[in-house]
């Protein structure tokens, strides 16, 4: 059970790490994660990509649109 949750961390922290070197694939800037909605948000380009099972779906055309 303890390795079971020690994995648990260690894949959580290394989705905080791989997360926060994406980008927009549009304006090219820095995402912010929005844990509760499970979307990175792209405030320049209006854009919320969606998070599904820890894997970021970085398709414009999959992402919800924002406002500016």
């Amino acid at each position: 059970m303890v390795k079971i949750l020690e994995k648990k961390f260690i894949d959580m922290a290394m989705n905080k790490r791989l997360i926060s070197m994406l980008v927009c694939p549009l304006s090219k800037e820095k995402l912010i994660y929005d844990e509760d909605k499970q979307e990175l948000i792209a405030k320049k380009s209006g854009l919320a990509y969606p998070v599904k099972d820890g894997i970021p779906i970085m398709l414009p055309e999959e992402a919800r649109k924002i406002k500016k």
